[in-house]
This record gives structure tokens, C-alpha cells and sequence, in this order.
């Protein structure tokens, strides 16, 4: 890298056409932070305090100042500034020929290839009355440190967003019946026992026992009750009698589909829960009096007392609400169990893809093989076969990125997103291609619909190490070691961090190695360097030619030409 020299001499006159009482601009009338200039967020922020001493400014000129940032192929020009002295009719900043003044010009440069390698100049354009003034250049800075911009790159290793399976080998299943009893009664009546809900209870168990493979009982459970409007006594006897005379139809039919399995009971005495719900429920005008009602009252025969009253005078709960309660519940709890492994691939192998759920065929390309061949043919049948999936699409997208094949992710990740326009996965990995491709506005559209989707904190702290928000991205990284993590880490200035990450990365490439020499360059460690550039060269030499313009070691210009230029 040409290295331009900061200092100056005296040549960089004021030519004043004949006025002599005017200072001349030197390098040190500017002082711009940073130095080296800096990328951040696709662009180049700059800060230039301007000082002019005690008897610098003619009284009767004009001088506008403009940055301009300089490189070979091309320039770009900053926001400007203007003085005037004392005597000028004119509405800019004035500056006292006594006294001197300052002023502050913060200006930003969008960023473009080269200018790594730029100097940034200070340009002027002045007068005095009508005489125009002939002001050199003057160069106040040099150069652009581009570690930012380096997220294009490490972000392509970043982990892309799986649409998840569903598949669950073992499902839960419950199939439940009730049967209602007369009041102050325990007997099973044959209209209940006839009742759909029964026959559905009855059917399910003889599934089990057909299918016993798929189908797994754990256990049948009965719960009884009494409707809470006689003695706490009473109903106690009644509930637990009600209970086993339900259990005891439950094994009766079990026994006959030869069935085994546990009959767990248990009974309420007084089913205020039940109650509240179902008062809660109803159409009574004043519900809400009743159950604030009763909630005044601890004492169970007060309570009692209080529901007889109530039923009294609202008809609707001794005719609708009590009868509900005077009930047993009896629930089958079972276990569907899924094909294995074996048997889903099998089919697949089989060309016997069709027997399988899009659940099924999701989890086999996403869990059951490492092959990207195997992996795209799987998500390829499921979107023949549940086209309206964007999951498949999403997936196969993911296999493109990994193989470096973007414009086909994005592809098909468009593909996904046209069956669910906000599925988060392929915003999230659309994202992730708009950071590698530098499109920052685009990522952050995309991201912002990604929420939920998998390994999204990962994909935001790339987004936030290419806004600029490196605290941020260091903290959405944390946990996770790419090279993204060491990225953030080292603009966040947490060096102790980057150098335990680079550790953990688990394929370190030449990128890896290359954050390592810079590590190195910010700590002032020569070895590290050596080491790191040493291993990037080896793996990418375009890489580490890099390291020839790049600002990070500029105080390490000679071993840098001994690694690289050989």
C-alpha cells in the first residue's frame, strides 16, 4: 500500500493576489478523527475540527472548505464549510483576524472499492472582493480501515435457517367420555351408555388392542363427581360411588378387548369448580352476583345452604347447571408411536415416498443424513408432493447457500416466501444473501420479518456488525463461534473474547486465520500475526494480499510484505 505522508511544508501558501495579512493553511490548521478514516455501515463518517489562529483570516475574504476524499479511479466530495472575514456582508461563520476561530465540518463519504487506499484532501475555493484566490490542496488524512466491511465475507459462514419438522415419534393422545347420572344417583342408565361419546371411548380402546404396535396405553383415568347442592357427607359417599361404578364398566370393557392396563379413580365430593365454570358459561342475567356470592362463603353448609336458596329462584341452574355435574369422566391417556428412522428411509430408498407426511419427509432431510445430494433429493420429493409447503423450498435454498450457489438459494427462497410471504426462515437467509452481496438496506427488510425462525440472533449480529452496532452484534453472537463472533468481538475491542473464539471455531478457513494476524495487529502481538497470515495465505492467497493495503497493519509493513509478497 502507497503510504501518504502526513506532514508538510510551507508551500501550501495563501496566494492572496497582492494581499500579504492572511495565514496559509497547513495541516496543522486540521485535526480529523479518525485517522485512519474508517468504514462503518457501507460508509465513510468523518469528523475535521478546523482551527485558524489569531491573525489568520484576511478581514475582507471568503474561503469555503470542502474534504474531498481522493483515490486512484475516482474521488467523492464531503459537505463544505465557509468563513468570512470581519468586513464581509455575508451570512457565513465569521472568523476575528484578532482572535482566530474554530469550527467543526462532520461529513460522510458513501464507501466505494479503493478507497482503502485513498487521501483525503482538503480543497478551497476563497475571494477577496472580486479577485478569486488561488488556495492549494492541502491533505489531512489518508487512507480506509475496512475490517467492517469484512462481514460480507464472514457472514457466509454464518448458520442458515432450517424450516423446522414437526415429527414427533411418541404423540400423547387422550380420548375422553362422560356419563351423566341422576341426582342423588350412582346406577349407569343404558341411554348413557349408548351415547356416542361412550361408543367413541369404547372403539378407541379396541384400537389399541388392535394396533398395538402404533398405539400404546398408558392408562385409563375416571374422575367422579357430585353437584355441590346437598351435604358434604352425602355427596362424598355418592362421588366415590359413582367413581367405582364407572371404573368398574371400564375394566368390564377392557376385559373384553383383552386389554391391560391401569384404572386410576378418583372422585370430588363437591364440584365447585365445575360450577363456577358452568355458571360462568350460562345465560343468567345476574351470573356474575352468583358466583361473587358464593365466594363470600368458606363454611360448606353455608355454601350449601346458598345454592339451595339460589336454585330456588333461578330455575336454570337446577334444571341446566346442577344436572351437568353430577357426572364421571373417563379418559383413555395412549401413545402414538411413529415409524423409526430405518422405516422412513427405507421408504424413501424404496421410492415409497408417497406413505410418508410432509412431517415425516422433513425430518428425514433435515436430521437423517448428512449428504447434500440426499438431502436436496428428500426435499425435493416433498415439494412435489406438498407443493404448497414453503419448508421444502426453504431447505433447499439452505443446501444452496451451504454449496456457495447464492443466486439459486435465492431462488428458491423467493419460491418459499410465494407460498408464505412471512415465514421467517427464508427472510432470515434472504437477509443473510443481502450482507454477503453488501445490499445493508435490503437485509435489514428481510430481517425484520425473520423473528422466530432458527439461528435468527445469529443472522442480527451480522446485521448489526454491518450497521455499525458491534456491542450489539458481539452480544447477539455470544454463545455461537464463527467467524462473524471473532468479527464483532475485535470492532467491539473485546480482544480476551476474540482470541477465545477463534479457538472454538469449529471448520476454521482463511478468513478464520486472517482475523487471527488481525487480533494480533490490534494487540501488537508480531507472532500472531505471523501465524495468522502465514495459514491465510497457505488456504487463499487473494486473501491475504489483502493485508498489503490494509490499514490494520500498517505499523507492521515489512513482515507483512516477508509473509505475503514471496
Amino acid at each position: 500500500m502507497k503510504k501518504s505522508v502526513i506532514t508538510f511544508t510551507a508551500t501550501a501558501a495563501l496566494l492572496l493576489c497582492g494581499c500579504s495579512s492572511m495565514g496559509k493553511f497547513t495541516t496543522d490548521n486540521f485535526t480529523v478523527t479518525p485517522t485512519p478514516l474508517e468504514y462503518v455501515a457501507g460508509e465513510v463518517p468523518t469528523t475535521i475540527n478546523v482551527n485558524l489562529p489569531a491573525k489568520f483570516m484576511n478581514k475582507k475574504a471568503v474561503i469555503t472548505c470542502t474534504p474531498v476524499v481522493r483515490w486512484q479511479g475516482g474521488e467523492q466530495v464531503g459537505s463544505s464549510v465557509t468563513f468570512q472575514g470581519e468586513k464581509v456582508e455575508a451570512n457565513h461563520q465569521i472568523i476575528s483576524y484578532k482572535n482566530g476561530g474554530r469550527a467543526t465540518l462532520r461529513t460522510t463519504f458513501p464507501f466505494r472499492e479503493g478507497m482503502e487506499s485513498c487521501d483525503l484532501i482538503m480543497r478551497f475555493n476563497g475571494h477577496k472582493g472580486t479577485k478569486v484566490l488561488r488556495l492549494p490542496d492541502v491533505q489531512i488524512g489518508y487512507g480506509t480501515i475496512c475490517t467492517p466491511a469484512l462481514v460480507s465475507q464472514t457472514c457466509a459462514t454464518a448458520h442458515a435457517a432450517l424450516g423446522a419438522d414437526q415429527f414427533r415419534r411418541v404423540i400423547s393422545q387422550k380420548q375422553a367420555a362422560t356419563i351423566k347420572f341422576l341426582i342423588a344417583q350412582s346406577n349407569l342408565r343404558g341411554s348413557e351408555l349408548n351415547s356416542q361419546n361412550v361408543q367413541d371411548f369404547i372403539q378407541t380402546l379396541r384400537n389399541i388392542k388392535t394396533d398395538e404396535q402404533s398405539l400404546v396405553l398408558n392408562n385409563v383415568e375416571v374422575s367422579a363427581y357430585a353437584s355441590p347442592d346437598g351435604r358434604y357427607d352425602f355427596n362424598e359417599k355418592l362421588a366415590e360411588r359413582r367413581g367405582k361404578t364407572s371404573a368398574d364398566y371400564v375394566k368390564e370393557q377392557m376385559k373384553k378387548t383383552r386389554l391391560e392396563g391401569a384404572v386410576d379413580t378418583k372422585y370430588t365430593a363437591e364440584d365447585w369448580e365445575g360450577f363456577q365454570e358452568l355458571v360462568s358459561q350460562s345465560h343468567l342475567q345476574d351470573k356474575e352476583l352468583i358466583l361473587r356470592v358464593l365466594s363470600m362463603y368458606d363454611d360448606p353448609e353455608q355454601r350449601e345452604r346458598e345454592i339451595q336458596n339460589i336454585a330456588t329462584v333461578y330455575s336454570e341452574l337446577a334444571d341446566a347447571v346442577l344436572p351437568e355435574l353430577r357426572r364421571a369422566r373417563m379418559t383413555i391417556n395412549y401413545d402414538v408411536i411413529g415409524r423409526s428412522d430405518d422405516q422412513i428411509l427405507s421408504l424413501i430408498q424404496n421410492n415409497q415416498a408417497s406413505a410418508l407426511s410432509v412431517e415425516e419427509l422433513l425430518y428425514a432431510g433435515n436430521l437423517l443424513t448428512d449428504d447434500y445430494s440426499q438431502k436436496k433429493k428428500i426435499y425435493q420429493e416433498t415439494t412435489e408432493r406438498y407443493p404448497n409447503d414453503y419448508r421444502a423450498y426453504n431447505n433447499l435454498g439452505v443446501i444452496s447457500m451451504n454449496m456457495g450457489e447464492y443466486d439459486g438459494a435465492e431462488a428458491l427462497l423467493k419460491e418459499a416466501l410465494a407460498k408464505n410471504a412471512s415465514a421467517p426462515e427464508p427472510n432470515a437467509n434472504l437477509g443473510l444473501i443481502a450482507l454477503q452481496r453488501g445490499d445493508v438496506k435490503a437485509a435489514e427488510l428481510y430481517m425484520a420479518k425473520g423473528s422466530g425462525a432458527q439461528n435468527i440472533d445469529e443472522a442480527l449480529g451480522n446485521l448489526y456488525i454491518a450497521q455499525g452496532k458491534y456491542n450489539q452484534a458481539a452480544a447477539k453472537l455470544d454463545g455461537t463461534a464463527t467467524n462473524s463472533t471473532v468479527l464483532a468481538q475485535l470492532l467491539a475491542q473485546d480482544y480476551a473474547s476474540a482470541r477465545q473464539s477463534l479457538k472454538q471455531v469449529a471448520v476454521p478457513d482463511a478468513m478464520t486465520s486472517y482475523l487471527r494476524a488481525l487480533l494480533g495487529a490490534r494487540m501488537g502481538d508480531q507472532n500472531l500475526i505471523r501465524e495468522g497470515l502465514t495459514a491465510t495465505a497457505q488456504a487463499d492467497r487473494t486473501l491475504a494480499r489483502r493485508a498489503l493495503n490494509d490499514l490494520e497493519f500498517l505499523k507492521y509493513k515489512d513482515l507483512v510484505e516477508t509473509i505475503v509478497k514471496p
